[in-house]
């Protein structure tokens, strides 16, 4: 169980939303939230204060009737239940619910504790609400997917529930759930916020871990295979660039190289005999996919890191408007909604998996190439050549979709459209990039499927499994478990998906 209290962090977020740990909700976010929502109710007689008794946005100008303002919040929720496109996954939706949830117990935002008990429960019963991709310019935060949750916090609008998309109505019946109170501004607090554009960019980024360290240990098995000299990911020579990212991949690069009898030292070699000829047998030094890991991927992880600090700073913090000072006894109105840090970090994001991407399509393209390598058949084929085909097929979906990441790299940071009468001028479509962060990562999992077979494939034309590292060879024995040595063509793409699930699901 984990009690929100002070601070969640994304260790907390990684239990409750991949490995389904409930939520609790502590004594004091009880107590923080009930006075914030009384101070506001108290605090809001006779004064003007937006979305309480406003109207919102460029109609925030109008006053509306205290007989209204109930009203208004459920008119709200309805009227931006606006989405469209593909629902979004149920683990993005979870982490989205955690977000929000934990940015209202801050207590600055006035809301009735039954809503944040109830996604309390949306969570631990694994309720999904159904909110589409497409609606959000992440300005107001993300206003159009997150009315998607309020209008299943007031019991309508549609879930995913065992599997199946069921009216919400049908199931708080099932669970003998009512729906939250709507007392002052539940329907604005919900919905100003940048909680959806934040899950899904926490959910990114737990991929992106992964995405990580799959490239370092195909890299080093790549390595390996060729068997290259060890001191571009020496302790010595990358100390000299005073990079955490660059000396965190060559440390991890010697661990799961560590017991490999492949990988040669260059004092064995070139340093050593008389060295008279004129054109070299033995390669001075690799090309860059294999020599310069450490300086490509040191961003990658770097960039992580980074954004990692933005979100879990994002979650705790306040981000809608106006903000409930319970302390002071005021409220202040400001745009805390706006989505421009989530925004900008899901772009870097999208570029350094990206980059990421195309140093496995590199490494791919190394192996199949036989005047590359001069080690491999063409295209690592283990049948007959020019009858078999071996990997050539697959290579085109690799480039294609690697290709289909450069363009996706764009960012969305810079495409601000003005709208809301131009109320919301400059946006950050930040709900955007997230999404197309997550559409980034998959598309790098599928090319790093195809590459790993084609590391496997190579490792037997070599018969090097038995001298490879230990990491290796666990990821030589995982894929042979899915797919055997093959000779003969065959249909490729049921292995395809097969590895890419397991490249996911491994741990």
């Amino acid at each position: 169980m984990n009690t929100i209290n002070e601070f969640l962090n994304l260790k907390d977020f990684e239990s409750i939303v991949f490995k389904g740990k409930k939520v609790s909700l502590s004594d004091a976010v009880i107590n923080r939230v009930e006075k914030s929502f009384n101070f506001l109710k108290s605090f809001s007689q006779n004064k003007v204060i937006y979305g309480v008794n406003t109207g919102f946005g460029p109609m925030a100008q109008y006053r509306i009737k205290d007989e209204d303002r109930l009203q208004l919040q459920y008119n709200l929720i309805r009227s931006h239940a606006s989405g469209i496109g593909k629902p979004l996954d149920p683990v993005h939706v979870k982490s989205a619910i955690l977000a929000r949830l934990n940015t209202l117990s801050l207590g600055n935002s006035g809301v009735h504790p039954s809503a944040i008990n109830l996604m309390k429960e949306l969570i631990n019963r694994d309720i999904t609400p159904l909110i589409f991709e497409h609606g959000g310019v992440g300005a107001s935060g993300d206003l159009v997917q997150l009315a998607h949750l309020a209008l299943v916090l007031i019991g309508e609008g549609e879930v995913f529930y065992k599997g199946e998309r069921r009216n919400t109505e049908d199931v708080f019946k099932i669970e003998g759930l009512s729906p939250m109170k709507v007392e002052v501004r539940e329907g604005l607090a919900l919905m100003n916020g940048t909680s959806v554009m934040t899950g899904v960019g926490i959910v990114n980024t737990y991929y992106a871990e992964k995405l990580i360290d799959w490239s370092v240990k195909m890299s080093c098995a790549i390595n390996e295979i060729v068997q290259a000299y060890d001191d571009h990911y020496s302790v010595e020579l990358n100390r000299t660039k005073r990079h955490f990212g660059q000396q965190e991949i060559a440390k991890r690069m010697r661990e799961n190289l560590s017991d490999s009898k492949l990988v040669r030292k260059r004092e064995d070699h070139l340093y050593s005999g008389d060295n008279t000829e004129e054109v070299f047998k033995d390669k001075v030094q690799e090309y860059y996919s294999l020599r310069c890991v450490p300086q490509i991927l040191g961003p990658v992880l770097d960039t992580v890191n980074n954004v990692n600090k933005v979100l879990e700073n994002e979650i705790n913090s306040a981000n809608d408007n106006p903000i409930v000072d319970v302390e002071n006894e005021h409220v202040y109105h400001g745009g805390n909604f706006h989505g421009d840090y989530i925004s900008l970090e899901m772009d870097k994001l999208k570029i350094v998996i990206t980059k990421l991407t195309m140093l496995a399509e590199r490494q791919l393209n190394y192996l199949l190439n036989s005047k590359l390598n001069e080690i491999l058949p063409p295209f690592v084929n283990l049948g007959t050549l020019g009858f078999n085909f071996g990997m050539q097929g697959v290579q085109f979906t690799a480039t294609s979709t690697t290709a289909e990441n450069q363009m996706l790299s764009n960012p969305m940071y810079v495409h601000s459209i003005p709208n809301n009468n131009d109320n919301q001028d400059i946006v950050s479509m930040g709900t955007n990039s997230a999404v197309i962060a997550q559409k980034v990562i998959e598309n790098a999992f599928q090319v790093l499927s195809i590459e790993l077979i084609t590391i496997v494939q190579a490792i037997d034309i070599l018969e090097q499994k038995d001298v490879v590292s230990s990491t290796t060879r666990k990821m030589y024995d995982d894929v042979r478990a899915i797919i055997p040595t093959f000779k003969e063509d065959q249909v490729m793409y049921p292995f395809l998906e097969k590895v890419k699930n397991y490249l996911i699901k491994e741990q």
